[in-house]
């Protein structure tokens, strides 16, 4: 059976994303919005799906989430409430009482974390303790406000440091380039090192990407969050699908993400998808039926991205994607075949692609005109890097200047100065670099690889032969 896991949302955009990641749960697994079953369980017929690594379920056969749900002002914690009445449990709501959030400041958010950090980690005791086999957290944010990037750059020291040995991963969000919050820069390189420093992985979006793609998935000309949310939200549900429907492999965050993080230090991951049918989002456009085949060579197109690319030579470190739908074996070989042939791995790395093949829930409704399967790619790459490159650009752009710092001067991070930017800024440096040095042929001669240096359990059922055995 898969261990546990706690979804933490921070923030407005945590939160929002989160509605949207439940709501696609529950269509999954035949839950209501208020937790009961949509069908009843036949007791003489098991379920063959695993609700429990993200639903506590009580003894009238009530669910809830595995969720906690922290934001500094009430709105966006409010609607998700309201669209799932009585459905997450009210202990593992925090609002600030104060409801006046942190005005995007990464530094009010970080306080108001550190203020209230033992009443959040009371919140996650209490939770891993309805727990048998407590596996890791999931932290969903935006790393450019203040909220999500502050307080969950708090969050993500202190769980790193209350709970090393489970494993750490997040969402996180990056802004467009059209984002009116001028000290986003600021925000953005703060939070980088927290992620760089104390998640195990790091799945990474931008809305420039999100908000381009919204405009080729949804009928609806006029596009916003609501319907990005959607795209992340179906990234999120595909990740975990080999653990909501379980099979011999990758049934663990830890076995899934050990593919694709090689060494610490390159723990940054990109997400594709395609297509976004209606098992996924809500008024988006027709798509004629296609095939594994279609799906897999469609999958590395930068169009499918979730995050913005601008590498003509991307090189490829680790790659896990999963189907769902009616598969072919044979297509799925051949694709893997011809994908080998187009992208480019660093010398040191196999050529392998992890693929999994999901289920499609049971739960969703039939495909009577056609019939489509859906596809997730997470890869790392050395492309991720134009993404950090354009947010130190645009940091030492206004720190050169001295621009908006006053926004930070109270807060503890900088009682004594500014080295809490350098330093930040030198982590997120030594990232991009040590992504173009994996782009050598001997990146690997130096690292050991003991326990300690692996993500993951590594007795964890793995394609360790790199044979694209599915």
């Amino acid at each position: 059976m898969a261990g546990e896991i706690i979804t933490i949302q921070v923030g407005q955009c945590g939160n929002q994303v989160g509605k949207h990641f439940w709501s696609q749960l529950c269509r999954e697994h035949g839950i209501d919005v208020d937790g009961q079953n949509q069908v009843p369980d036949d007791p003489n017929t098991p379920r063959s799906d695993d609700t429990n690594p993200f639903f506590k379920q009580n003894d009238r056969n009530r669910y809830t989430p595995r969720a906690i749900m922290i934001d500094l002002e009430p709105s966006a914690v409010q609607d998700v409430q309201n669209s799932f009445p009585d459905f997450f449990d009210s202990r593992n709501i925090w609002v600030s009482p104060e409801e006046s959030g942190a005005g995007n400041s990464w530094s009010k958010g970080y306080d108001y974390g550190f203020a209230q950090q033992e009443e959040f980690l009371n919140m996650i005791d209490k939770e891993i303790d309805a727990t048998e086999n407590f596996e890791g957290f999931q932290l969903i944010h935006s790393v450019a406000g203040g909220t999500g990037s502050g307080l969950g750059s708090n969050l993500l020291e202190a769980i790193s440091e209350r709970y090393p040995r489970k494993f750490l991963a997040s969402y996180s969000v990056f802004p467009s380039d059209e984002s009116e919050v001028v000290i986003q820069p600021y925000n953005t390189i703060l939070t980088m090192r927290r992620l760089a420093e104390n998640s195990d992985a790091s799945i990474v979006f931008d809305n420039n990407a999100l908000l381009n793609l919204t405009t080729r998935v949804f009928r609806d000309p006029y596009t916003s969050y609501i319907h990005t949310n959607q795209l992340i939200s179906a990234a999120m549900s595909s990740i975990t699908n080999s653990i909501r429907f379980p099979s011999y492999m990758y049934n663990s965050l830890p076995s899934i993400f050990s593919t694709l993080v090689p060494t610490p230090e390159l723990h940054f991951l990109t997400a594709g998808f395609t297509p976004f049918t209606s098992d996924y989002v809500v008024g988006g456009k027709d798509f004629k039926s296609n095939t594994a085949y279609d799906v897999l060579l469609d999958l590395f197109d930068d169009s499918n991205l979730l995050v913005t690319r601008q590498s003509d030579g991307t090189i490829y470190f680790n790659t896990y994607c999963t189907l769902v739908g009616q598969v072919e074996q044979s297509d799925v070989l051949k694709a893997i075949s011809k994908a080998q042939q187009r992208l480019n791995f660093a010398p040191w790395s196999t050529s392998s692609l992890h693929v999994n093949v999901g289920r499609r829930s049971p739960y969703l409704p039939p495909q009577t005109k056609h019939t489509y399967v859906s596809g997730l790619m997470l890869s790392n790459t050395s492309a991720i890097t134009s993404l950090f490159r354009g947010t130190c650009k645009m940091f030492d752009k206004i720190f050169s200047k001295g621009a908006f710092l006053n926004t930070f001067k109270d807060g503890r991070m900088f009682q004594n100065g500014w080295d809490e930017f350098t330093e930040s800024r030198e982590v997120v440096q030594n990232v991009v670099e040590e992504y173009s040095a994996a782009e050598q042929e001997n990146y690997l001669d130096d690292v050991i690889l003991e326990d300690e240096n692996m993500v993951g359990n590594q007795s964890a059922q793995l394609d360790a032969e790199g044979d694209d055995i599915i």
